[in-house]
């Protein structure tokens, strides 16, 4: 075991040019010489408790455990880890700086100085998660729903200039810039980060935490970081350490290249399957090898943004010539070119020709067997090769299909044959549009859009997608009448480029105009449908499809009206929204018409990877200079916000966007012991796969949801609603929507989805809010039950914030996401895990009742008991492990919450 004195000096000094930094170098570590085969990711995570160590929140062992790291390739020790910086998105963000504004209200009640609560580390905040996509396919559509933006959401808005203004280390880039991870990428991601110490300049490797799961995007340039809960961003911002066990190292090794024909969401989806497949949640993953020479950099991103859809904690890549390439061409400067390259090479962190670093566990993939796929109908990790999306699709539906005449002959008139064979026919229906009358069938596309930081973060398949449109006008080819088509760039050099390479006119054709720079679709800001298929969907019940470029297709996520959503590559949507149907086989049918008639195949558009490239060379760095020359200003909308300049914030009453929250509201500067949970209810009985998106939903607020009543209580209309993601800053609207997603299934009640439980002892069905606020009134506790990956996908804070408002005190499941449970844990909510049962195993029906004994005497892991007091008066005991992992967990969650603990923190 290494030996380090706490007290012996480890920084070095760099010379880049003519500059001198001052840096803590693991080359002077003990046995440094044996840190050599450690994954490049744990080197970055060796220097950050090196820079940080304090006897204290950081120990030698600390650091001697990642050298030991090589005997086992896995740790079960604790340690603290302090990124430099905190990237956050408006949805995440907002509740956030709520919370820093009630703590500042908090502090001072309690007798200290509301001054004393600001970010401690440098923090930005991106507004991209807020645009809608209400107008589509006409050169107005921008304006317009930029327009609508500003409208909905000038109180949000409003108070994030408040919180610009206010705090310090606190920066907010405005609306209509793009997105944050591709904001991130391109403009605030560093590699190494520099940080004034007096008269020196320290650097360091660029790290951070983000409050969305695809903070892993900056994975590609080197920067070590990933995605949290609101909660604990709040936490590192304000100076806390994010507590974690030394993870485990996945290498994956890319070889070869891809063929023609594939792109690199082809090969994204093919990585997520494979690592799904392995299981690697909660695990770091890293890519080597020598196939990283020919990936460019831009789809590493790619790769890395999707390392949630995988499961892992960060997707890494380390730092080599193509890092250099891209920071060059997006326009960081030569200086800081030359100190990521000097600084890398110097600390161990630059990828050598034949690096075979030591991991815990290894794949390979040879990037010449890739082929074109999309994901879907409902998980981003279920990939399906082209040729076999209609017959996933058809599985889908637990069917065979046979087409119905009509829908036969619309194919057979295209050149196409579909699924054959035998249970029930496709709905087919008919509908009037703009005077025009079409037949809407099951697999229609509905939406096709292009969108999201996955893949507009990449020029290669955007370019792409503009080359495939333009072949498919000059052929004669239009978009099918029936499918809602955008484009919602990552950034504003996506548009510079596309123009530039005279593609732009092309997809506006297709109807692919411009419709904001932000999330939209991707995060379920779709925007409504065109009435008459609005109507025709819901009316007859149709399962139809949407096909968008990103990352997320969980059900009831990007539409409410449409049940099968597929991710694919910018290209693939066009081809899709051109088809205008799943039930299609695009490989093998024709895709549509040319002028005389003639069938035409995907091959005969699809662009070669030398059109490709070429039109990738137009890509330059006066784009991002133009681009991000004044990326914090804002537009004229912006500038013209009007904002009072206070301490605390001026909480208005009547606001239906910003409320102040009540988690601070009561507490005392000692926390109450925590006590063992006694004769609690069960609210909810949840199956597998029960993802954020079903506990606190994004999208769309239904009228005759809870949250829907309560916002008409308050005289707003339905379509001024907006979403439930504009709203986290009002509690009493995410409290109601909480568990009140239209897809959820409680199996306390049979065949019924949406958000809805049975009340006991009175056996009456109702909303799962109104049910938790009758517990409340009668003073029981509640518990939600749950299977394997609760709380996967998107981080989500009021997936915990809201389930400590309905009262739920423990939630017990079969297994948990990562970042879901340690948002538990910062609510003052205990996430445990079943051992050997199951909720099917033990039969729960939820008229049950349940109390938690050893809350009084806890400690990370500890197995606890849990008595099951059934109705006909028998008990069962059942053991579970409690998944408060870490001793600074457990002192969260003893103060109540990680946020109340870091106040008491202050007033000591």
């Amino acid at each position: 075991m290494m030996s380090i004195p706490v007290n012996k000096s480890y920084i070095d000094t760099l010379k880049v040019g003519q500059k001198s930094y001052l840096y803590y170098s693991l080359a002077k570590l003990a046995d440094a010489k044996n840190m050599a085969n450690l994954p490049k990711s744990l080197k970055v995570l060796t220097e950050n408790l090196l820079r940080n160590l304090d006897d204290d929140t950081v120990t030698a062992p600390d650091i001697s455990a990642m050298n030991d790291w090589l005997d086992t390739a896995a740790s079960s020790r604790e340690i603290a880890f302090r990124p430099v910086r905190v990237l956050m998105q408006d949805f995440t963000g907002v509740p956030a700086v709520v919370d820093l504004a009630a703590m500042r209200d908090a502090v001072q009640r309690l007798g200290g100085k509301a001054e004393q609560v600001n970010p401690l580390s440098a923090v930005d905040l991106v507004i991209d998660h807020s645009v809608m996509v209400d107008d589509f396919a006409n050169g107005h559509a921008f304006e317009v729903n930029v327009d609508m933006e500003m409208q909905r959401n000038g109180e949000r808005y409003a108070f994030l200039r408040w919180g610009q203004q206010t705090f310090d280390n606190f920066r907010v880039v405005p609306p209509g810039t793009g997105i944050c991870h591709q904001v991130n990428l391109e403009y605030l991601g560093q590699t190494v980060w520099q940080q004034a110490q007096g008269d020196d300049i320290m650097v360091c490797p660029d790290t951070l935490v983000g409050t969305d799961s695809h903070t892993t995007m900056i994975n590609a340039l080197g920067v070590l970081g990933w995605g949290v809960g609101g909660i604990e961003a709040e936490a590192a911002m304000l100076g806390q350490p994010i507590s974690m066990l030394i993870p485990e190292v996945v290498g994956f090794k890319l070889t070869g290249q891809l063929r023609e024909g594939i792109t690199a969401t082809d090969l994204v989806l093919t990585v997520v399957k494979m690592l799904r497949d392995r299981g690697v949640v909660g695990k770091f993953v890293e890519f080597y090898g020598d196939g990283l020479a020919s990936l460019p950099l831009a789809d590493r991103a790619t790769i890395a943004n999707m390392a949630p859809e995988y499961g892992a904690t960060c997707g890494f890549f380390p730092v080599d010539e193509e890092t250099l390439r891209y920071l060059t061409l997006t326009g960081r400067s030569t200086e800081q070119v030359d100190l990521v390259e000097a600084y890398s090479k110097a600390q161990g962190l630059w990828r050598n020709s034949g690096d075979e670093p030591t991991f815990s566990d290894t794949l390979s993939l040879d990037m010449g067997t890739v082929v074109a796929c999309l994901a879907g109908p409902k998980r981003p990790q279920d990939r399906v090769e082209l040729s076999q999306v209609p017959s996933a699709y058809n599985l889908s539906r637990q069917l065979h299909i046979e087409p119905t005449e009509r829908s036969q002959e619309r194919l057979e008139n295209e050149g196409g044959q579909t699924a054959v064979a035998v249970k029930k026919s496709l709905t087919s229906t008919e509908f009037c549009m703009n005077g025009e009358n079409y037949h809407l069938d099951d697999g229609d596309v509905v939406i096709a859009a292009i969108t999201s930081c996955t893949n507009t973060s990449n020029p290669s398949v955007l370019m792409a997608a503009g080359l495939l449109a333009k072949a498919a006008v000059e052929k004669g080819l239009s978009s099918a009448p029936w499918v809602k088509t955008s484009l919602a760039p990552g950034s504003k050099v996506v548009t510079d480029y596309l123009i530039k390479a005279g593609l732009m006119p092309y997809l506006e054709k297709l109807g692919f105009y411009l419709v904001g720079y932000g999330c939209t679709t991707c995060i379920g800001n779709s925007g409504p449908l065109p009435d008459p298929i609005a109507e025709a969907v819901r009316e007859n019940d149709m399962s139809v499809a949407a096909v968008l470029s990103g990352n997320r297709n969980f059900e009831g996520r990007i539409h409410p009206l449409v049940k099968s959503n597929w991710l694919a590559s910018p290209p693939l949507v066009v081809a899709y929204a051109l088809s205008g149907s799943m039930n299609r086989d695009l490989t093998s049918e024709p895709i549509g018409k040319d002028k005389q008639g003639q069938p035409v195949y995907l091959a005969d558009i699809w662009p070669s990877q030398q059109a490709v490239a070429e039109a990738v060379q137009l890509v330059t760095q006066d784009m991002f200079h133009k681009e991000y020359a004044a990326v914090f200003d804002g537009d004229e909308h912006w500038q013209a916000i009007e904002v009072e300049q206070t301490a605390t914030f001026n909480w208005q009453d009547d606001s239906s966007y910003i409320q102040h929250p009540p988690f601070f509201q009561t507490m005392g500067k000692t926390p109450e012991p925590v006590a063992d949970i006694e004769g609690a209810r069960l609210l909810a009985i949840l199956g597998d796969s029960v993802t954020t998106d079903h506990i606190s939903p994004a999208g769309s607020i239904k009228a005759d949801s809870p949250a829907g009543d309560y916002l008409r209580s308050l005289g707003i209309e339905e379509k001024d609603f907006n979403s439930y993601g504009s709203r986290r800053g009002n509690h009493e609207v995410m409290m109601r929507g909480t568990f009140a997603n239209i897809r959820i299934r409680n199996k306390m009640l049979e065949n019924v989805e949406g958000g809805e439980t049975r009340h006991y002892p009175s056996g009456e069905q109702c909303s799962i809010y109104d049910a938790a606020m009758r517990y409340q009134a009668e003073g029981v506790p509640l518990v939600v039950v749950a299977g394997k990956e609760y709380g996967t996908g998107s981080s989500r804070d009021w997936a915990a914030k809201g389930t400590i408002l309905l009262g739920v005190r423990a939630v017990i499941a079969e297994s948990y996401e990562r970042i879901h449970r340690s948002n538990l844990i910062g609510m003052g909510v205990v996430p445990l895990e079943f051992i050997s049962d199951t909720p099917d195993s033990l039969a729960l029906k939820g008229n049950e009742r349940l109390s938690i004994k050893g809350l009084n005497n806890l400690s990370p892991g500890k197995t606890l008991t849990v008595v099951i007091e059934r109705e006909d008066g028998t008990e069962q005991e059942v053991k579970v492990k409690c998944r408060i992992d870490t001793s600074n967990e457990l002192t969260y969650y003893q103060h109540g919450g990680i946020l109340h603990y870091v106040i008491r923190h202050m007033l000591e």
